[in-house]
C-alpha cells in the first residue's frame, strides 16, 4: 500500500464512527490482498506473504472487536477464520486462490456494513480532530481537500 492510500486510510479514520470504521478496515484488508495479487504476480514472495500477513491482522482486529452477546457475532467470526485460514493457505501453497476465497466469503458483509455505515448517524469516534473539506478547490488532476483547524491544540486535554 502506498504512502498516498495510507494517509486517504488515515482521514477516513480520523472523521468515522463505529459503523464506518468497520467498512474502513474491510477496505483495508480488500488493499493488503491487492498488493498480495501484485506480489505475488512478480514472484516477490517476500512481499506477498507481508501482505497477507497484514490482511490477516485486519481479520485479527476485526475478530477481536465482535460482541459475543448477539448471535450474528458466533457467525461472523466464522466466516473471519474461514477468511484466516484461506490466507495461511496462500502462504503455504505460494498462490492466490486463498484471497479469492477470502473475499468471495467477505464481500457480502462488505455490502452489508456499507449499507449500515450509510445510515449511522452517529458522531465521529475521534474527537479534537481536524475538519476536511474536500471540493472548496480543484487541481488539474484531482479534487483537492483543505483542513480548518477549530483551535490551534489538537492534543489530549487534562
Amino acid at each position: 500500500m502506498d504512502a498516498e492510500k495510507k494517509r486517504e486510510f488515515t482521514r477516513r479514520i480520523s472523521q468515522s464512527n463505529r459503523s464506518e470504521l468497520v467498512v474502513i478496515q474491510y477496505e483495508i484488508f480488500y488493499a493488503y490482498m491487492e498488493d498480495a495479487k501484485a506480489a505475488h504476480e512478480t514472484g516477490d514472495y517476500e512481499s506477498f506473504r507481508e501482505a497477507i500477513r497484514k490482511g490477516d491482522r485486519v481479520l485479527a482486529e476485526l475478530s477481536e472487536t465482535l460482541d459475543f452477546q448477539y448471535e450474528l457475532a458466533g457467525q461472523l467470526y466464522a466466516l473471519y477464520d474461514f477468511s484466516k485460514r484461506a490466507l495461511m493457505r496462500c502462504i503455504v501453497k505460494k498462490e492466490c486462490q486463498g484471497i479469492e476465497d477470502a473475499k468471495k466469503a467477505l464481500d457480502p458483509l462488505y455490502a452489508a456494513f456499507v449499507q449500515v455505515a450509510a445510515q449511522d448517524t452517529s458522531e465521529p469516534l475521534m474527537q479534537n480532530t481536524q475538519q476536511v473539506y474536500a471540493g472548496m478547490t480543484y487541481g488539474k488532476q484531482n479534487l483537492k481537500e483543505s483542513f480548518q483547524e477549530p483551535e490551534t491544540s489538537r492534543g489530549f486535554f487534562a
